[in-house]
């Protein structure tokens, strides 16, 4: 079932429910969904509308951690509540030890070494793991491993 066709689903389902938080961020994804759409011209396909998702989860997580800072723990309350809601939507994110696995697999398969090698090794991961890991991070990990 499509990212789409699964929100739809579930306004639904938290409209006859009453679960006001899950209804207004089933609608604001949808909105996103649709504005990026627009923005395109054409309809979305999966792995675009995983992106448009990933990209929104991003702007919660961010949102969390400037409440955080701030001292903010009631925003940052319905900050994480928005973030779990729409990483429900999103693939299971890889652990870090798992992403350092697929990383190595990655170098080795390319039979790429030092830092040179690291868009090579960059576009072979993301290719792959495009939504389950966040860019910075498997960034950072590939510079590591690469030395």
């Amino acid at each position: 079932m499509m990212i789409w066709e699964k929100l739809n689903e579930d306004m639904k389902t938290a409209l006859k429910g009453g679960d006001k938080v899950r209804l207004s961020v089933v609608r604001m994804l949808i909105s996103e969904l649709k504005n990026e759409r627009i923005a395109q011209g054409a309809d979305l396909d999966d792995v675009s509308q995983r992106k448009v998702l990933a990209s929104y989860a991003k702007r919660r997580k961010e949102a969390i951690e400037a409440a955080r800072a701030g001292g903010r723990e009631d925003v940052a309350g319905k900050e994480q509540a928005e973030y779990d809601i729409t990483m429900s939507y999103l693939p299971k994110q890889l652990s870090d030890d798992e992403l350092r696995a697929a990383i190595r697999k990655h170098i080795e398969s390319t039979g790429s070494a030092g830092p040179g090698a690291f868009g090579v090794v960059m576009k072979s991961v993301m290719a792959e793991l495009g939504g389950q890991a966040d860019g910075k991070l498997v960034s950072a990990l590939v510079r590591e491993l690469l030395g």
